[in-house]
C-alpha cells in the first residue's frame, strides 16, 4: 500500500530534499515567465517576480492543494491589462486603481472560500473555459508580436494588431526581431534537442540566457543606430528590462478612489471571476497529476489565493492563482507537499537578489515571444484537435467563445459561451425552452440502495453543466466501499461536463476500494468515440490500418489474440508508478497470450503528461506481464545526463530507494533491496543490464516493459518487446 507524505511541519521535515529540487526546476520556468506577465500587463517588470514571490510565500500557508504552485498567470494579462485601460483617467494612478480592483478581488475570493462556494466553479462548461483560454492566447499573441520584432505598432483592435504584422512587415527590426526567432527556435525544438547539457535548465531560462550576448553584440545599452542592408534601425536600453536596483523602489500602493465607479467593479469582478475560475481548475487538473492521488480543498485554495492576491495587491504586484505549468513541472520534478511552493518563492528571492544586473541585461523581445509562445500553446491546433475529438458540438462552444471575447470583453465570453453551449443542447434534444429547463432543474436524477446492498445512481433527464452540482450532490452521498452503478440509460443528453465529473468519480472511489460500473452510455449516439463526447453517432463497423493489418497477422501466425477496438479497461495499468502522475485515455490493438502460469498483454496507448496548456499527448507501445508469484516493486530506466552527475536525485521517491547493485548505465530504484537482490538470479540480471529497453517496472505482482521513445512501435519493435516479455518468462523461471 502506497504511504502518503505527512502533512505540516512534519511533511516538511521528511520530503524536504524532493520539494526542494522539484522548486529549482520550478524557480527556472517562474523567473522569465514572471517577468513577461508582468510586461504584457501594462505593470512594471517586478511586479511579475513580487507577485511569484507571494504566491510562494504567502498562499502556501492557507490553501487547501498539495502540488500546486502559485502565482501570477498569462490567463490574467488581458483582464488587468483592459482594468489599467479601463480606469485610466489621466492622472497616472491607472495602476493604482488596479491594484485596489485586485485586493478588492481578493477579499471577495475569500469570502467565496468562507462561503464553501468553491466547487461552484464547475458550472461553466469545461470548452467554454478552454475558449476562454484561447482567446486570451490569441490577444497575448497580437499584443506581444510586435514588441518581439520590433515593429512599435500599437492598436487598440486585437484585429489590427494580428493584420499589422503583414502590412507592418517592413517596419521589423532586424536586430530585435533575430532574438526573438532564436528563442521561438528554442522553444519550438526544445523536446528534439539531444545535447543532455541543454536539458539542465527549463527552455525558457535559455532563451533569455542566449539573448543576452546579441544584447552585448548589438550593444543595447546605448541609444544608437545599426544598418542592415543599407537601412538604418535604432537600438538602445528602451529595449531592455528595466528593474529598480533597491526592490522596495518596486513596491506600489492601491488608490480606492474609483470604488464607487461602475468601471471598477467591472474589473473588480473580471479579475474576481477569471481568476478563481483558472484557479479552480487548474487545482482539479494537477489533482489528476498528484501520484499520491490527494484531493485539493478547493474553498480552502480560494481562501488561500484570495489572501495572498490581497497582499499582492497591497504591495503592487498581480492577482495570484494556481498556474499549471509550473505546477506541472513541480510534479514531473517528484515534489511530494505543499512545501515546494514555499520553496520556489523563496529561491526566487534569492534570484531578485542575485541577479538583479543580470534581469537589466533581458531584452524585451525575449520575454514577448515568450509570450508569443505562451499564447499560441493557449490557442494550438493540438488545443483545437483535442476538443474535436471530444466532439464536433465542442467546436461550437469553443470558437463562438473566442469570436465574443475577442470582439468584447472576457466577462461577455463567458456568459456568451455559455449561452451558446445552452443553444447548441436545446437545439440537439428538441424540447420546449420550459421543458428543457425542467429536465435540468427537475432532472429526477436519484441514488438508492439495492437489496443485495449495492447501489444504484439513475442519470436522467438532461445532465449538462447546469445540472451538475446535483450530480455531484449525488455522488457525494455514495457511501465509501461500495459497489456502485451509474445508469444513463434514461438521460435524455449527457455533457462532456457530467461525463468528466463521473469519470472522476469513478477513479477516486476505486481509489480507495469502491467499484463503479457505467451503464446506458450505450444507448445514446455520438459524433465521436471519445468517452467524454455527447453521443449522437455510432458505428459498428471497424476498419483497420495498415498497421493494424500486420498485426491481426501477425497475431494469428502465432494464435495470439488480437483485439483492435479502443477500451477504457485501463484502471490495471495505473498501479503502476509512471502512471499515477500520468492520465490515462485509452488503449487498443491489443494482442494478448497465455504462456502457462503466465499472461501478457502488448497494447498501444493514449495518455496525457501535464495539463492544460502543459498538457502532451503520447502514444506508446507497452506490454503487461503477469506473473503467478510475487515479485519486488521496482523501477529501471537507462540513465540521462542529470543521473549520471546530479546525485541529489537519489532521494528517495515514492516509498522507492536507491538500488547500487546493477550496472552504473541504468537507474534502479525498489521498495526493498533484500527482496531484489534475492529476485534477480545471475541470467536475469545479465539480460536487464543489456537490454535496450529504457522502462521495466514491477507492481509486485506484473512487469512493465516499454521504449521510452515515447511513440507507438513499428512492427519489428512490437517483436521486439514481446520477446523481452518471453525472455523475461524463461529466465524467472531458471530459479
Amino acid at each position: 500500500m502506497q504511504i502518503l507524505p505527512k502533512t505540516g511541519f512534519q511533511g516538511l521535515i521528511q520530503n524536504w530534499q524532493s520539494d526542494l529540487l522539484a522548486a529549482i526546476s520550478v524557480s527556472f520556468v517562474a523567473l522569465p515567465l514572471a517577468l513577461g506577465i508582468a510586461l504584457a500587463s501594462g505593470v512594471p517588470p517586478m511586479a511579475g517576480l513580487l507577485s511569484a514571490v507571494i504566491g510562494g510565500v504567502v498562499t502556501t500557508f492557507f490553501r487547501g492543494s498539495h502540488l500546486a504552485i502559485n502565482g501570477p498567470a498569462a490567463g490574467l494579462i488581458t483582464v488587468v491589462l483592459g482594468s489599467i485601460m479601463a480606469l485610466d483617467d489621466g492622472s497616472g494612478q491607472a495602476l493604482n486603481y488596479v491594484l485596489a480592483a485586485i485586493m478588492v478581488s481578493g477579499g471577495l475570493q475569500v469570502i467565496f472560500g468562507l462561503l464553501k462556494l468553491g466547487r461552484y466553479a464547475d458550472i461553466f462548461h469545461p470548452t467554454v473555459i478552454k475558449g476562454i483560454l484561447a482567446a486570451i492566447g490569441i490577444i497575448i499573441i497580437a499584443k506581444q508580436i510586435h514588441l518581439a520584432l520590433g515593429t512599435g505598432v500599437k492598436s487598440t483592435s486585437v484585429v489590427s494588431d494580428l493584420t499589422g504584422v503583414f502590412t507592418h512587415f517592413k517596419d521589423i527590426n532586424p536586430f530585435v526581431a533575430v532574438i526573438s526567432l532564436m528563442g521561438l527556435i528554442l522553444l519550438l525544438f526544445a523536446s528534439r534537442i539531444s545535447y543532455k547539457i541543454f536539458h539542465f535548465l527549463p527552455a525558457p531560462t535559455w532563451v533569455l540566457a542566449l539573448a543576452i550576448p546579441l544584447v552585448y553584440a548589438f550593444n543595447f545599452f546605448d541609444p544608437h543606430s545599426l544598418d542592415f542592408f543599407g537601412r538604418a534601425y535604432e537600438v538602445g536600453p528602451e529595449l531592455l528590462v528595466s528593474v529598480p536596483d533597491n526592490v522596495l523602489d518596486a513596491i506600489a500602493h492601491p488608490n480606492f478612489s474609483k470604488i464607487g465607479t461602475l468601471p471598477f467593479w467591472v474589473s473588480v469582478l473580471s479579475i474576481c471571476m477569471v481568476s478563481s475560475i483558472a484557479s479552480l481548475a487548474s487545482s482539479k487538473a494537477v489533482d489528476r497529476l498528484d501520484p499520491y492521488k490527494r484531493k485539493t480543498d478547493l474553498n480552502k485554495d480560494l481562501i488561500g489565493i484570495g489572501m495572498s492576491t490581497m497582499v499582492s495587491g497591497a504591495l503592487g504586484g498581480l492577482p495570484i492563482v494556481t498556474v499549471i505549468v509550473r505546477s506541472s513541472v513541480n510534479v514531473h520534478n517528484h515534489a511530494k507537499t505543499k512545501w515546494s511552493n514555499l520553496y520556489h518563492g523563496l529561491i526566487l528571492i534569492a534570484f531578485i537578489l542575485l541577479l538583479a544586473p543580470v534581469i537589466q541585461q533581458i531584452p524585451l523581445s525575449a520575454l514577448a515571444i515568450l509570450l508569443v509562445y505562451t499564447g499560441f500553446k493557449l490557442a494550438s491546433p493540438k488545443v483545437v484537435k483535442s476538443i474535436f475529438k471530444q466532439g464536433p458540438e465542442q467546436l461550437v462552444f469553443f470558437f463562438g467563445t473566442i469570436i465574443i471575447v475577442i470582439f468584447t470583453d472576457i466577462l461577455v465570453g463567458i456568459f456568451g459561451g455559455l449561452a451558446l453551449a445552452l443553444l447548441t443542447h436545446l437545439v440537439m434534444v428538441k424540447v420546449s425552452v420550459r421543458r428543457f429547463f425542467t429536465m435540468i432543474f427537475n432532472s429526477g436524477s436519484n441514488l438508492f440502495e439495492n437489496k443485495d446492498g449495492t447501489y444504484t445512481m439513475k442519470i436522467m433527464g438532461i445532465a449538462n453543466f447546469l445540472g451538475f452540482m446535483n450530480i455531484d450532490n449525488l455522488l457525494e452521498q455514495v457511501p465509501a466501499k461500495m459497489k456502485v452503478e451509474i445508469d444513463f440509460s434514461e438521460a435524455k443528453l449527457v455533457d462532456l461536463a457530467v461525463l468528466e465529473l463521473v469519470h472522476d468519480f469513478r477513479r477516486a472511489y476505486e481509489l480507495t476500494g469502491g467499484e463503479v460500473t457505467l451503464n446506458g452510455l450505450d444507448k445514446h449516439v455520438s459524433l465521436s468515440n471519445h468517452k467524454l463526447a455527447l453521443k449522437i453517432l455510432k458505428t459498428d463497423e471497424i476498419r483497420l490500418s495498415s498497421r493494424e493489418i500486420s498485426l491481426k497477422q501477425r497475431a494469428e501466425v502465432h494464435n495470439w489474440k488480437f483485439d483492435p477496438t479502443v477500451s477504457e479497461d485501463i484502471d490495471y495499468l495505473q498501479t503502476f508508478y509512471y502512471f499515477k502522475s500520468r492520465l490515462i485515455e485509452f488503449k487498443s490493438n491489443s494482442i494478448s497470450n497465455i504462456d502457462g502460469d503466465y499472461s501478457w498483454e502488448i497494447c498501444d496507448l493514449t495518455f496525457d503528461e501535464g495539463a492544460s496548456i502543459a498538457l502532451e499527448e503520447f502514444h506508446i507501445t507497452l506490454c503487461v506481464l503477469k506473473l503467478p508469484f510475487e515479485i519486488p516493486k521496482f523501477t529501471i530506466e537507462k540513465k540521462g545526463l542529470y543521473d549520471k552527475y546530479l546525485h541529489l536525485t537519489d532521494h528517495k521517491d515514492i516509498d522507492y530507494v536507491s538500488y547500487d547493485n546493477f550496472c552504473k548505465s541504468h537507474i534502479v530504484k525498489v521498495e526493498s533491496e533484500d527482496r531484489m537482490t534475492d529476485f534477480l538470479n545471475k541470467g536475469l540480471k545479465t539480460y536487464l543490464e543489456g537490454s535496450e529497453l529504457h522502462h521495466l517496472e514491477s507492481n509486485g505482482e506484473a512487469i512493465l516493459i516499454f521504449n521510452k521513445n515515447l511513440r507507438l512501435a513499428q512492427i519489428k519493435e512490437h517483436a521486439a518487446i514481446i520477446g523481452c516479455a518471453e525472455n523475461l518468462i524463461r529466465l524467472m523461471n531458471t530459479e
